[in-house]
């Protein structure tokens, strides 16, 4: 059975039937995350979309510089890379409202932040019920508890605006190099499925685009529920043996997924992509060969390394300036290619 796209009617109605019902074809099933592990399109959808979106719709401009430090620790800097959207937001405002340097700025100019019990609120609905943390899962939320609380309008408001953003600027990003070889030797032995935290759609666009479907047997987006769950469901449809299951990804929830189906993992270490897939043929290798453990121990031993838990402002010493300039570079880069008329804050 070849990739096949879901129409909207199929997304909407029966998201997850694809995953539930897939047909094991080849011994070995891989799951493989996109955004930051096969496209470098991570630092741009935060940096240029998600970051600046926010700030727009919840008028934060003038805390710019802190708001955009603790969400991109959040989204990109830490072992909460990759999580999804409103779990992001849910921690960038506690972390900023929990911050005494923040709140005084705040207080000089004037600035509020969003109520984040909007967002905790909606989480823990989803979380009952099972459901992914995207766009029509928020929808129903807001139909069935709250059809007059504004502030939900606002936060789908701004995720819709997200989206529409969003294909503009990951489209002109290419793969990294060695994606599509990689992809060649592993659909010869195992069955490939995309799982990701994007909404489907941009997903499916992505892959159709470069070309990379031959070699996938589905893809799987933020309303099919969590990556866990995405392998789970393929893994029980397509009766794999736990040892039968390995997951790319260059996050810290990429590994979880895959260690919830104790299955292994290949990370594609962040800031270093292009090597960790020019390293993948040997890897996957001993994958197949059942020799993979012990070097899978010493993938994550570096893996791990780039990922920190704890937040610059949390370390000794701390210094805002010195912190947002960290990163400084990447943004410039990023705006100066694909918004070069932008708003950015340069320190």
């Amino acid at each position: 059975m070849a990739y096949e796209r879901l129409s909207h009617e199929k997304l909407k109605s029966d998201p997850t039937r694809q995953l539930r019902e897939f047909k094991k074809e080849k011994k070995f099933l891989v799951a493989i995350d996109t955004d930051g592990c096969v496209t470098d399109n991570m630092n741009g959808k935060q940096m240029l979309i998600f970051h600046p979106q926010y700030m727009e719709f919840y008028n934060l401009w003038k805390i710019e510089s802190y708001f955009r430090e603790v969400a991109e620790f959040y989204n990109l800097f830490s072992r909460h890379r990759g999580c999804n959207r409103f779990i992001a937001v849910q921690l960038t405002l506690r972390a900023l409202s929990s911050r005494k340097d923040v709140q005084k700025v705040m207080e000089e100019n004037h600035v509020e932040l969003p109520n984040a019990t909007v967002v905790d609120r909606f989480i823990e609905y989803a979380r009952k019920r099972d459901l992914g943390l995207g766009n029509p899962s928020l929808e129903r939320y807001l139909n069935e508890e709250e059809p007059t609380n504004f502030a939900v309008y606002k936060l789908l408001g701004w995720s819709e605006a997200v989206n529409r953003t969003f294909p503009h600027i990951s489209a002109k990003i290419p793969p990294f190099r060695g994606v599509k070889k990689a992809l060649e030797l592993m659909a010869q032995h195992a069955d490939v499925v995309i799982v990701s935290q994007t909404p489907y759609d941009d997903l499916a666009d992505y892959w159709e685009k470069n070309g990379l479907t031959p070699y996938i047997r589905a893809i799987a987006g933020q309303e099919m529920g969590t990556k866990a769950q995405h392998i789970e469901m393929v893994k029980e449809a397509g009766g794999y043996k736990e040892e039968e299951v390995l997951m790319l990804g260059d996050a810290h929830g990429d590994l979880k997924a895959v260690k919830a189906n104790n299955g292994f993992f290949y990370p594609v270490v962040p800031g270093k992509e292009e090597e960790s897939w020019e390293a993948f043929p040997e890897a996957f290798e001993a994958f197949i060969n059942g020799s993979y453990a012990e070097l899978e121990k010493k993938l994550l031993g570096e893996f791990e390394s780039y990922l920190p838990s704890t937040p610059p402002w949390e370390e000794p010493d701390y210094d805002h300036v010195v912190s947002y300039r960290k990163h400084q570079h990447i943004r410039k880069s990023l705006y100066e290619r694909y918004n070069p008329q932008g708003k950015l804050l340069v320190l």
